[in-house]
């Protein structure tokens, strides 16, 4: 394709810059793994607090139990699901889910914090480059017009009824993609990592500012499992959307850096 032409669908065009395909994998490397070993750290005590204290006595506002979830005064029934056995004792959440699938709490703190240095660093790096090649707002960055409720609609729409962007409208991100990217990006990923730190005693010793941002330490640990979650729902949405898209072509594009656009119907 000549590059002076705008890119119609069937062409390929170069879609994503090495930089964001090495922190794409590096990123879901280090969150599978973090997710998993943290599920694990959660099974030692599934139960979640808010204010500054939260031990077995005090009033939760989440709790798994065997073969129920409480949110709250809801009560879920999660048989074989959520609270299920597992090598003579109950836990939160089953061994196929965890890391290491049998109960072990060190062990799964060890995986957890190996795992934090490469999602903190690559992503540092990256926020870095974004900012300086104006990656963020050149592609992520939502419009004045994207915005307008008529256009969230519509989008909304396409994508509930399976109508992905063809021709050179798919070799940008959509507003539903930026808006996810954006609070992946900016908000989730930020909030697991300050959070975390926050659980530390020893952060808490260097910066105990953070214990006033969250508002003590079971706070922080409520804010990191409903961003921890929050990741696994973008996850599940984000692997549902490359199926239905066309996993050849998505997977390709983020190894080689190279798209083929979606043909229009008419073609």
């Amino acid at each position: 394709m000549d590059e002076r032409e705008t890119p119609r669908g069937g062409d390929t065009v170069y879609r994503h810059r090495l930089p964001v395909r090495l922190w794409h994998w590096a990123n879901a490397l280090a969150v599978f793994v973090m997710l998993m070993s943290g599920l694990m750290i959660f099974n030692a005590h599934p139960h979640l607090y808010w204010g500054q204290y939260g031990a077995n006595y005090d009033h939760s506002w989440l709790d798994i139990t065997p073969g129920h979830l409480r949110i709250g005064p809801l009560t879920i029934p999660t048989p074989h699901l959520l609270g299920v056995q597992s090598g003579g004792r109950t836990v939160a959440f089953p061994p196929w889910a965890t890391i290491p699938t049998h109960y072990d709490l060190a062990g799964a703190r060890q995986w957890h914090f190996a795992f934090a240095w490469l999602l903190v660093v690559p992503g540092l790096c990256f926020l870095l480059w974004g900012l300086v090649r104006r990656h963020f707002w050149r592609d992520l960055a939502p419009g004045r017009e994207e915005l307008t409720p008529r256009h969230l609609w519509h989008d909304i729409s396409d994508h509930a009824r399976l109508r992905f962007p063809t021709g050179e409208a798919a070799r940008r991100y959509n507003i539903l993609q930026k808006i996810a990217y954006g609070m992946v990006i900016f908000v989730l990923l930020p909030g697991v990592v300050l959070t975390g730190l926050t659980m530390s005693p020893g952060m808490d010793a260097a910066w105990p500012w953070l214990l006033h941002l969250f508002g003590g330490r079971p706070s922080a640990r409520s804010i990191h499992f409903l961003c921890a979650m929050g990741l696994a729902a973008f996850i599940l949405i984000h692997l549902l959307m490359v199926v239905l898209a066309g996993p050849i072509n998505e997977v390709r594009s983020m190894i080689t850096g190279r798209y083929r656009l979606p043909r229009e119907k008419a073609e």
